[in-house]
């Protein structure tokens, strides 16, 4: 994608105009010009730039879009603006900091994807900062498309990648405090009779960006830390092609968060893309596939939090949700971002 830099970068700056600047985006935990859960993405989120999940989602956009603005290719926006919550140690579902495994070590997962077929991504990847960087050497530097485990870690170490404990005291004290009342056993399932409240922390479990250009380029980035306390060795949505991520030329891109068995079951981000590319919009490509999880499921799923998010080549976003309270930032060619809140099929 590199020979659309020049034409990004002029329709970037264009969009800015007289400003000069990137507009402020709000940080993480807060965000101006919220919309309530009743207002319809096709409409209220036309002309998306970057897309992202939740209320941090709003930081990782402005670096995404100060990226692009630069001159930067939509990898380059999408990493960097993965980076941001990785970082972050106040966010205990992304990167450093983020809550661990039921054994105590803190794993991460990463996929990075543009519309030209190019993908790498990661899991179970350990003392690693930067996943969704780790997932981009894998796409660029090895004939393949997925490292894991005890060789993801050892590819990021000879790719340069510094050595770090991803367990905070914070996270720490975390996890301490739920092994007094868990039942510590390899039972499946397990995770789901760990008090939750829906789009809550423990729901938190991603980050998902999608970008575009305004010929209709696209490219995409997810990186989690995962399940809080899951069963070590556990792998969700979130680095698998098609499940946490997909990105087709020509047709648009999605991404999805929540409780990721949920989204592997349907290959969900991939049966988002196939409805747009049968004609649905991006709303109705997201409503679609929440109301087959509900159906394909049913008492299962009671109480479990599962969102997609979808940004067609114009712009034009889709998001919804099985339950309230899944938010997402949508950044515009001017700059500004959005947060909006998801409708969702359930009420409770």
């Amino acid at each position: 994608m590199g020979d659309h830099m020049a034409n990004t970068r002029r329709w970037l700056l264009a969009g800015l105009g007289s400003m000069g600047t990137i507009p402020f985006v709000t940080p993480r935990g807060a965000a101006a010009n919220t919309m309530g859960a009743g207002t319809a993405p096709d409409s209220a989120a036309s002309g998306a730039v970057v897309l992202s999940t939740w209320d941090f989602g709003a930081a990782a956009n402005a670096a995404a879009f100060a990226r692009l603005a630069k001159g930067g290719s939509l990898i380059d926006a999408v990493e960097a603006g993965a980076m941001v919550p990785e970082a972050d140690p106040s966010n205990h579902s992304v990167g450093y900091s983020g809550y661990p495994d039921r054994d105590g070590h803190v794993t991460l997962d990463a996929v990075i994807m543009d519309d030209a077929g190019g993908v790498g991504a990661v899991a179970a990847l350990e003392n690693t900062v930067h996943a969704i960087s780790v997932a981009r050497r894998v796409m660029e530097r090895t004939p393949h498309t997925f490292l894991v485990g005890e060789g993801a870690t050892r590819f990021a170490r000879d790719q340069g990648f510094p050595q770090r404990s991803l367990l905070t005291p914070e996270s720490e004290k975390a996890w301490r405090d739920w092994l007094k009342t868990a039942k510590y056993q390899p039972e499946a399932n397990s995770e789901n009779r760990v008090t939750r409240t829906p789009g809550g922390a423990l729901d938190h479990d991603t980050i998902g960006l999608l970008a575009r250009t305004a010929d209709g380029r696209m490219a995409g980035a997810c990186t989690t830390s995962g399940m809080a306390f899951k069963m070590r060795g556990r792998v969700g949505d979130s680095p698998q092609v098609g499940s946490g991520l997909y990105v087709e030329a020509g047709v648009g891109g999605a991404t999805s968060t929540g409780v990721g068995e949920e989204v592997t079951r349907v290959a969900g981000s991939a049966r988002v893309v196939a409805s747009m590319r049968g004609g649905a919009s991006p709303q109705q490509a997201c409503e679609e596939v929440v109301r087959h999880i509900a159906h394909l499921r049913g008492d299962a799923i009671r109480g479990v939090q599962v969102g997609f998010l979808a940004l067609d080549t114009k712009g034009n976003v889709g998001a919804f949700c099985l339950l309230p309270g899944f938010t997402y930032a949508v950044t515009d060619a001017r700059g500004t971002t959005t947060v909006l809140k998801a409708n969702s099929l359930f009420k409770a």
